[in-house]
């Protein structure tokens, strides 16, 4: 076999048309072997003699795409001091574009014995786990184009590969839980119609499933337990894991963007899956412990803000540049729209507070490709003062957590909230207006993939987690949830019918909130995980997606399917009527007052009580309080269009009754005539059918309790 130096850059396994170059980073060791995977078993090593910079490096000509590799670290075992490297352990390469295989779980992928954690372990791991692999880089893009949607036209639709696709009655079942399922005509059609702009999605980076959840039956389903930063996961692949994962992920990106829409990554770079220091050795801990992950003050165990076991060390050049080198493929190579960060206060714990000025959040601003995707920030870890909603910096957009529990809390009827959803509702300027962010910074939201889906939100008080095996102790016990008088399955028709114009409330509260809207998928069709709200562990029927079927019969759950139906025609209803008007998706703060140049001498917003009087401090504070009426002027929109036009819109009045009791409500007499009814929550269907009531200023309306009604008067 002939060896060549080679290069140093890129890291990883790069293949040239006629071979490939192999770069790998460690300061421990002593001498680094790459070794060739055959697939009789038998391996053929190299060693890697070229060193620069701590980077070891070779070239092989002839080495092509499908050779599946991996490296053997010779260098110091000392976790007392921080060190674990052994030769015996098969390690992955970190910058990998693809992984071959799985994990099997046994004492050969660990450096220790079982039961004896200071001993070290010889076994040899390669039989027994996961492979690097050689792919190729060249893939035809055709016209692809980013969608490159404006973040007040985005309608975000937070999905998992395998949730969404599994159950899809139109998908053969080949493609069902893949990257090609994504791609697939009836998945993208639903999409299109809901009115989706991006497609989030859960973790694809290659994960592993954990070692205790293997030894329960269960699986990492949720899959943020990531392994290789750079490699798409090879189980959603339908055709192969030696470099067809990549190309069929490329195809899915490449079919989303035609039909516009664009795709985000849900990304793990707070820890990995190499857990504590009883954790396997995989890569990372192989390659160099103590350049990768944060030590304690005792180096034999490892700093953990995420509650996974481990921290990657932030402050480590080395694993910034791990970050943005994957952030920057991602979207150069494989053409992602934007990245939504997970347990994103980790990646500011530079030292140990969160800090908004570490380096990490300085590399980003300044990165030419990163900074000009979407990024958003899940703003919270589990470490001290790791709750950091509002405080990210300017480029940034974040998960607005503090929306979800507060339009929970109102639609439940939770006392003294009428004051804070109404700056969640006008996209939580107390929250991103100080450091010159817009509403827009806002990512709203009522469920998302960790917590109860929106059916399971209004039909449970508490959760119901004993499949996950942990005796109903994991996931969040305080929910914000109410069950509507019955707790799960009930055949009480008042209970189903409040349990679905609370979902209708819910909906439409999100899609007209200021800020940007993020559905979870199946909520649109009111899905039920049956009060789990911890679904991490449950790679089944649980978790999964059920379509709704038109022709299921009653005793087959046809009510169900009628349910999710209904729901989903008022889904798409409430993100067109968004979409066709510019005052629920503006791009600056309300005032509060008239807007110069407008000739318009109403408010761009006004706030009433159900008596059409304006709002007092006493009216905000009451603890009763719990309905009003919000005046939304289309006439008095400040920002300009695209070209520096103005403006203009239909205005709206938006009546809220999160009471228990039905309440007359006042038009606004000074603020126009000629209204509309264009949404009552009430209505089974959610929009009243055909032309909706027309009412005049100082007119009264009844609203059932617990709901919503959305007037219009014409520009």
């Amino acid at each position: 076999m002939q060896i060549w130096p080679g290069h140093r850059y890129p890291l990883g396994a790069t293949y040239d048309g006629a071979g490939t170059n192999f770069a790998v980073y460690s300061e421990a060791a002593d001498r680094i072997e790459l070794c060739l995977l055959h697939d009789d078993g038998s391996e053929t090593a190299v060693e890697l003699r070229e060193t620069d910079a701590f980077v070891r490096h070779a070239y092989l000509p002839g080495v092509m795409p499908g050779q599946r590799y991996g490296f053997r670290v010779h260098g110091p075992y000392a976790p007392e001091n921080g060190q674990r490297c052994n030769s015996a352990k098969l390690l992955l390469d970190p910058y990998a574009r693809a992984i071959s295989g799985s994990v099997e779980w046994g004492e050969e992928v660990y450096g220790y014995h079982f039961g004896r954690p200071d001993s070290r372990n010889d076994m040899d791991s390669a039989p027994h786990t996961m492979s690097s692999v050689v792919v190729n880089p060249y893939f035809d893009w055709g016209n692809d184009r980013p969608p490159r949607t404006d973040y007040h036209r985005t309608v975000i639709y937070e999905a998992h590969v395998k949730g969404l696709t599994m159950l899809h009655p139109a998908l053969p079942d080949e493609l069902r839980g893949t990257y090609a399922g994504l791609a697939h005509p009836a998945v993208i059609e639903h999409l299109t119609e809901l009115g989706v702009t991006a497609l989030e999605l859960m973790p694809v980076h290659q994960f592993v499933n954990d070692h205790r959840l293997s030894d329960s039956g269960l699986a990492n389903y949720w899959g943020y337990n990531t392994i290789g930063f750079f490699a798409p996961h090879n189980t959603y692949a339908s055709w192969g894991d030696r470099g067809e994962q990549v190309l069929e992920f490329k195809q899915a990106v490449k079919a989303l963007h035609e039909a516009g829409i664009e795709v985000i990554l849900d990304v793990v770079y707070n820890h990995t899956a190499e857990g504590n220091h009883l954790g396997p050795t995989l890569s990372f801990r192989g390659l160099d412990n103590a350049q990768y992950y944060r030590l304690t003050d005792d180096p034999r165990y490892y700093m953990d803000t995420t509650g996974t076991g481990n921290s990657l060390l932030m402050r480590s050049p080395h694993v910034l540049q791990l970050i943005m080198d994957s952030l920057r493929y991602w979207v150069t190579e494989m053409h992602v729209d934007g990245f939504r960060f997970d347990l994103a206060a980790t990646l500011a714990r530079q030292f140990h507070e969160v800090d908004r000025l570490s380096s990490f959040f300085d590399l980003v601003q300044q990165d030419p490709i990163v900074s000009r995707v979407k990024l958003i920030a899940e703003p919270w870890d589990v470490g001290e003062g790791g709750y950091q909603v509002g405080n990210f910096p300017p480029l940034w957009t974040e998960w607005n957590g503090k929306y979800r529990d507060t339009v929970r809390d109102l639609w439940r009827g939770e006392p003294r909230t009428l004051a804070e959803f109404a700056s969640r509702l006008t996209g939580s300027s107390d929250l991103y207006q100080d450091d010159g962010r817009r509403p827009l910074a806002s990512i709203n939201f009522a469920t998302c993939h960790d917590g109860f889906t929106l059916h399971d939100l209004v039909s449970y008080n508490d959760k119901h987690n004993e499949a996950n095996g942990e005796d109903n102790r994991d996931g969040e016990s305080h929910n914000r949830s109410w069950n509507c008088g019955a707790e799960g399955d009930t055949k009480d028709a008042g209970i189903l019918e409040l349990r679905d114009r609370q979902m209708r409330n819910f909906v439409a509260t999100l899609l007209l909130s200021q800020g940007v809207p993020m559905l979870s998928h199946g909520d649109e069709f009111a899905r039920s995980q049956g009060g789990n709200n911890n679904a991490y562990c449950q790679d089944n029927e649980i978790s999964w997606v059920h379509w709704p079927d038109p022709d299921a019969k009653e005793e087959d759950g046809g009510a169900v399917a009628e349910q999710g139906e209904s729901l989903l025609d008022f889904t798409r209803t409430m993100v067109w009527l968004r979409r066709d008007h510019p005052v629920f998706r503006r791009r600056r703060f309300f005032h509060g007052r008239p807007v110069e140049g407008t000739h318009d001498e109403l408010s761009d917003i006004s706030w009433f009580t159900p008596e059409g009087e304006d709002m007092t401090p006493q009216d905000w504070q009451a603890s009763s309080a719990s309905a009003m009426t919000v005046f939304l002027n289309g006439h008095a929109i400040s920002e300009p269009g695209p070209r520096g036009e103005r403006i203009a819109d239909d205005s709206f009045l938006l009546m809220f009754n999160a009471s228990p009791d039905d309440l007359e409500f006042l038009l606004p007499v000074n603020h126009g005539t000629r209204w509309q009814v264009v949404v009552d929550t009430a209505d089974p269907d959610g929009v009243p059918p055909g032309q909706g009531r027309r009412m005049d200023g100082g007119e009264r309306l009844t609203l059932k309790n617990r709901s919503m009604v959305v007037l219009m008067r014409p520009a």
